[in-house]
């Protein structure tokens, strides 16, 4: 361990101390101070085959931030509105936890209350490399989430013209865009923790890329511009919502659902972002 995770994870556990193990969280969310969880609906017309039976309904959630910097019920938002909204599959984002690996079993139950007919899949975020990557990969893995890092896999019929592509997380893993995409259907879903994987993508090219890290700023202003932006070149280009990208397909920044260091969130309310893939012409 080099000395700058040494320093991590220190103030990691000051940070942990500090909230008082959530109790500061808990008054945060009950002032209303968490934001309220909202469902985002994105069409993405026209980038699966014409030969599916019937349009894809993905979702997508990540940076859930279980541990003291969230409070549990904004979990039990999630968990309801996936309950209700019944996608096809489930993509997560990463940043399950912060501080330590240990808290993932706060989130757990209610990422895998609804069971999506396709399956759950994950990759990692910083904040879970930092925590304890291979502690927080096992315990996803045995809660029957499939976590991706640098590989795909095939959706089961009738959608396996539809591949999902995840990567490590860009700076703080060690991301392989090419491996990822390598032998992926035609129809590709770009699964990453941050917007930065744009810059490692190269030749590779996607129908759909899903992203979050941003938390939408967290702290914004009344028109979505971040106060303080997350960490990395593209967190403020790209730092919430839809973009269309030449030559590939349109990036979608999920706000997150948890907190990170502070338990406030102002002008970016949690969400879960909910993508239709139609079948072309």
């Amino acid at each position: 361990m080099g000395p700058h995770s040494r320093i991590r994870k220190c103030a990691l556990r000051v940070l942990d101390v500090a909230l008082l193990n959530g109790a500061v969280a808990s008054i945060s969310y009950r002032i209303g101070a968490h934001g309220a969880l909202r469902v985002k609906h994105y069409e993405v017309g026209g980038s699966a085959p014409a030969t599916l039976a019937r349009p894809l309904t993905v979702a997508f959630g990540s940076d859930f931030h279980a541990g003291p910097t969230t409070h549990p019920a904004i979990f039990e938002q999630l968990a309801d509105a996936l309950r209700r909204r019944a996608p096809d599959v489930l993509l997560l984002g990463g940043d399950y936890v912060s501080c330590k690996p240990q808290y993932l079993s706060i989130l757990l139950p209610f990422l895998t209350h609804y069971r999506p007919p396709l399956g759950i899949y994950a990759v990692l975020g910083n904040h879970d490399i930092w925590a304890g990557a291979a502690a927080i990969r096992r315990r996803l893995e045995t809660a029957g989430i499939e976590v991706l890092v640098n590989r795909h896999i095939r959706l089961a019929p009738p959608f396996d013209s539809i591949g999902i592509c995840g990567i490590d997380d860009p700076w703080a893993g060690g991301p392989d865009v090419a491996r990822a995409f390598d032998g992926a259907p035609p129809v590709r879903i770009f699964l990453t923790h941050s917007p930065d994987a744009l810059l490692l993508l190269g030749d590779e090219r996607f129908s759909l890329a899903l992203a979050g890290h941003t938390h939408g700023g967290q702290i914004a202003l009344a028109d979505g511009t971040a106060i303080i932006s997350a960490g990395g070149p593209l967190a403020r280009t790209y730092g919430r919502g839809r973009f269309e990208l030449p030559s590939n397909g349109p990036l979608i920044v999920s706000c997150g659902v948890g907190c990170s260091t502070l338990p406030v969130r102002v002008n970016a309310d949690p969400d879960l972002i909910l993508c239709t893939m139609s079948p072309g012409e």
